[in-house]
């Protein structure tokens, strides 16, 4: 790159930092050409800027609309550096300038410096105070845009950026503020077409800040959040509804002159939507109604809200009565009932609409990102400051100042993760100013990463040129975040400990009642209770207590955000007990990679697991691998079986292992599904799996007990039936069976006896109060007053002669589970001319119909929502089922695919062969899977069984979550499935009748 040991230009461009040297050189030439600045002066000055290729782009652009005030800034002592800076850093800047180059004039003689608000509450509303109609809008926004650019300069010059980001955002807030107070002084003279001028003199109207316009801590683009405030001259206004129509049309015009589209673009959305009642409420009230609004009707997430207002424009009086009126409000929160859950509503909010594919890239809503410090401090001043004034105030920063001046967090953790969160906004300030576009993305490209980076000042290394590479800044983000996350569990969580364990702390020990209140806080109902089991884990100089303390603090967190972390903190308690100081299980989830995650997940998420987990503590081993998640199959859980069997062991002693067997399985198969290791289909295969093993088991077991040698000939099986038969159960379904035996050379009275002790001693022996197995004989011939077991040729006999339409119909999804297998074979053979006849009779059919439609009536529970009910309410599983069940008996014969027990698969059958349309069996379809989903969920997170979709919104929401839907989806599940039920109805009603 040298030529006679001298720098070639285009090595001179590439050290200044230019890219695409040959447009460079040439845009170079041209703005020598236009301004009359010596080439080298240029590439010296872009050197400084963020973006060299981009700036002279941009300042060539302007020069050629209007060189005069181009060539004046570079021709000053000190706005060249101010000039690069600006267009090297924003594009937006830049456009500014196209627009009206004849402001470039402003950096002349300028020194960096922030603007005062009342300096830019004054030029702001002078630039206003002549003209008419969208001319006046024009000048407000062009007269804040020069105010934005004193901002940035000052930004864009400070040796340490990272130190002034406090002031920037506080100018960048108070320049907002004065764009409204203009906006609202062009709206009343813009109003006089509509009202009197005396109307709207005694019209007194407030803008409120919320969110970081309150808290002065807004960004160069960002929405700001407002509330409108209104009261007559007199300061009642009540009565008076021309009042109010007069300041919702005032509110209206100040809102247009900061956000519609003019000539000039818009500066920022100012967003109202923080009202009460939101988007359906009134835009404007008088305080009166806000106040008797939040004293009645206000949820618990609009008082956290209202943490960080702040008065920013319009009648001074107004808005500090708002203030003094609405302040104590937030401090009483706390105490209100749903607190915790709007708390959680809120943090689930956070991350549930962020894309997959820039959660990792978010500065603002990822893990480690602005909401992690926000959150955290917020909630911290939410606990402490009930009964802490000195904690009351609005900023992010100042928050943290003032919990650490009382104690509540540590100096050197407050110091980073004020650090880090000024670093986190510099970043975000960077990117926004690019474009003047809100955005909280880091960027993807290495290019644009240099390009932050250089415009960031963080990594000047060479005097006179801004300085970084994408590995700078990428490598400084992920630290912050893992600093961000880290910091977070030591500044909310560590301190519990301090209250309950000797434990170093370098802020004060919390009280009793301050841990309380922060466990309060993060969703545990009984904190006091939380407290003892932590103490309980983490006391003493142990090794297990040291281990625990030192992962108590991040598992308090995860617990926290699960469905029910008290009931998890205990259950991990047990668990920890049982295992006693089994080194595996402190080593695992202090080195496993998510299996302290997943432990705590589940065990907030599931008391069907944590219940079982106390029986088998040792299952946490799983979670350090995916496959020990995995289901085991027929044919090793049947050999495992047999293993048992063999040591010739008693009944009591065989059946005691073989319920162990299956209590394990069925725990394995509840933390895969709880893990998401598992889909719908692998659960009801699985437990299919383990009660087929189970029952075949038990039978052997009880035979070899009970039939003795000279029983020659005696055969006995299991038929499953109903959801069991269809290999379709679900967490807690019964097992529907039916029992039938061969008497061979016995006595047909011993054998009838023989096969009743068979049965009893069958249900006797797999009991299990933990995870019951019912062996539920009810849809046998004659159902509960029919004999319990019958010969083959009793039931053949019976089905000949007596069978009604409801018994074939219950035989489609009859399948051989257990016994001996020619029993089995001929049992299969002898009832499938019985639920796949050639020709159903219409009587038969009339007949199903009128049962279905008594089933709905008679067997709904009484006071059960019917559209609740996921079994025997419209669209539920029995509509499918029966529908699918109909469709069989009529056609199966013909069609050889729908002799399935399964209900899926008879109703793809039905569809391939053109008896069902696509979309209907679609439907039908999607309704029975999310039926058979919540029915399992429900049992996982409450360890009971029930048919009916829970009310509550806790209850929904735990639900939702089991499902791996974010926090906060409880409303969402009760909308999905009443949707998916009322389209699966609309098509049982169209299908079924017709058929």
């Amino acid at each position: 790159m040298r030529a006679g040991g001298r720098v070639t230009p285009r090595s001179q461009l590439a050290r200044a930092g230019f890219v695409d040297l040959g447009e460079a050189a040439s845009a170079l030439d041209e703005l020598t050409e236009l301004t009359g600045v010596p080439r080298d002066e240029l590439v010296a000055g872009a050197a400084r800027s963020a973006d060299p290729d981009a700036a002279v782009r941009a300042l060539v652009q302007v020069a050629r609309r209007e060189p005069d005030p181009v060539r004046g800034v570079l021709r000053d002592a000190a706005a060249p550096q101010i000039l690069w800076r600006l267009f090297g850093a924003s594009q937006g800047i830049a456009a500014f300038y196209l627009r009206h180059p004849v402001h470039l004039r402003d950096l002349v003689g300028m020194r960096p410096a922030l603007p005062t608000a009342a300096e830019m509450t004054r030029r702001i509303v002078d630039a206003t105070s002549e003209g008419r109609g969208a001319a006046l809008w024009v000048a407000l926004r062009v007269a804040y845009r020069r105010e934005l650019v004193r901002i940035a300069a000052f930004d864009l010059s400070a040796p340490d950026p990272v130190e002034v980001v406090r002031v920037v955002t506080a100018a960048l807030s108070d320049a907002a503020a004065a764009a409204l107070e203009a906006s609202l002084r062009v709206a009343r003279r813009m109003a006089e077409g509509q009202f009197s001028a005396q109307e709207i003199a005694d019209t007194r109207l407030a803008i409120i800040g919320m969110g970081k316009a309150g808290a002065r801590e807004l960004n160069y683009v960002s929405d700001v959040d407002v509330i409108f405030v209104a009261e007559g001259a007199d300061g009642s206004g009540i009565s008076d509804p021309r009042m109010l129509e007069v300041a919702t049309r005032l509110a209206m015009l100040t809102m247009r002159g900061i956000d519609e589209f003019e000539a000039e673009p818009p500066l920022w959305e100012v967003d109202a939507n923080l009202r009460p009642e939101g988007k359906k409420g009134a835009l404007v009230r008088t305080l009166a109604s806000h106040l008797a609004y939040y004293d009645r009707w206000a949820q618990s997430w609009e008082f956290q809200a209202l943490l960080k207002a702040r008065p920013l424009a319009g009648d001074a009086a107004l808005g500090a009565a708002y203030m003094a009126a609405t302040r104590p409000l937030v401090w009483a929160s706390s105490e209100r009932d749903g607190f915790v859950e709007s708390v959680q509503d809120m943090r689930g909010r956070v991350t549930a609409n962020i894309p997959a594919d820039e959660v990792a890239r978010q500065l603002k809503l990822g893990p480690g990102g602005l909401r992690d410090v926000e959150f955290t401090v917020q909630l911290l001043q939410i606990v402490h400051g009930w009964s802490d004034e000195a904690v009351r105030v609005q900023s992010t920063l100042s928050a943290i100042d003032a919990l650490v001046e009382r104690g509540y967090i540590g100096r050197a953790d407050a110091a980073s993760f004020a650090t880090d969160y000024r670093i986190l906004r510099l970043l975000e300030h960077r990117l926004q100013l690019q474009q003047l576009r809100r955005t909280h993305l880091m960027p993807e490209t290495d290019e644009e990463r240099r390009v932050l980076a250089r415009a960031t000042g963080l990594f000047d290394h060479t005097p006179g040129t801004a300085g970084g590479t994408a590995g700078d800044v990428t490598s400084t983000w992920e630290r912050v975040r893992h600093d961000v996350r880290d910091i977070h569990v030591r500044l909310f969580y560590r301190p519990l400990l301090s209250a309950v364990a000797e434990t170093e702390y370098d802020a004060r020990a919390l009280t009793g009642s301050e841990a309380i209140g922060r466990l309060t806080a993060i969703g545990f109902g009984d904190a006091k209770g939380a407290l003892s089991h932590i103490g309980a884990l983490t006391r003493g100089v142990s090794r297990k207590a040291t281990v625990q303390r030192t992962l108590m603090p991040v598992m308090l967190r995860w617990f926290s955000e699960g469905i029910d972390p008290d009931y998890g903190l205990i259950a991990y308690r047990r668990i920890s007990e049982r295992l006693g100081d089994s080194p595996w299980f402190l080593r695992m989830l202090r080195d496993s990679a998510g299996a302290a995650e997943s432990l705590t997940k589940i065990l907030s998420g599931s008391r069907y697991i944590g219940e079982l987990m106390e029986w088998i503590p040792e299952s946490a081993s799983w979670l350090d691998s995916d496959e020990q998640l995995r289901p085991r199959t027929h044919e090793v859980l049947a050999h495992e079986a047999r293993s048992i069997m063999a040591r010739r062991v008693s009944l009591k002693e065989s059946a005691k292992r073989i319920r162990a067997l299956r209590r394990r399985e069925l725990l394995r198969t509840a933390m895969g599904a709880m893990t998401g290791a598992l889909g719908i289909k692998e659960v009801t295969t699985s437990l299919t799996t383990i009660t087929d093993v189970t029952i075949d088991s038990l039978l052997a077991a009880v035979r070899r007990d009970l039939v003795a040698d000279d029983h020659v000939g005696f055969e006995f099986a299991v038929i499953g039936m109903g959801r069991y038969g269809g290999a379709e159960i679900g967490f807690g379904s019964d097992a529907d069976v039916l029992f039938v035996y061969r008497a061979g050379s016995v006595d047909p009275t011993a054998a009838d006896q023989l096969a009743k002790k068979i049965v009893a001693a069958l249900r006797e022996v797999g009991e299990d109060n933990l995870v019951p197995l019912d062996l539920d004989a009810d849809l046998r011939p004659e159902g509960r007053k029919g004999p319990i077991a019958r010969t083959l040729e009793a039931y053949r006999a019976y089905y000949a002669k007596w069978s009604v339409s409801w018994e074939a119909q219950a035989l489609l999804r009859a399948r051989a589970v257990a016994g001996d297998a020619s029993l089995l074979d001929d049992f299969m053979a002898m009832i499938d001319p019985i639920r796949y006849p050639d020709v159903v009779a219409p009587t038969d059919v009339r007949e199903i119909k009128r049962i279905k439609a008594r089933v709905e009536t008679e067997r709904m529970p009484k006071g059960a929502d019917p559209t609740r009910h996921l079994k025997l309410g419209p669209g539920g599983l029995s509509d499918v089922e029966w529908l699918v069940q109909l469709i069989q008996m009529k056609h199966a014969h013909s069609v050889p695919d729908l002799r399935t027990p399964r209900t899926l698969h008879a109703l793809l059958a039905a569809y391939e062969a053109g008896l069902l349309a696509e979309d209907d069996a679609r439907l039908l379809g999607a309704a029975w899977r999310l039926a058979t989903r919540l029915r399992s969920a429900n049992t996982l997170l409450t360890g009971t069984t029930s048919d009916l979709l829970p009310t509550g919104y806790r209850a929904l929401d735990g639900i939702g979550r089991v499902l791996e839907m974010p926090a906060g989806s409880g409303w969402h599940v009760e909308e999905q499935w009443l949707g998916a039920a009322r389209r699966a109805r609309r098509v049982f009603d169209a299908v079924f009748y017709d058929l």
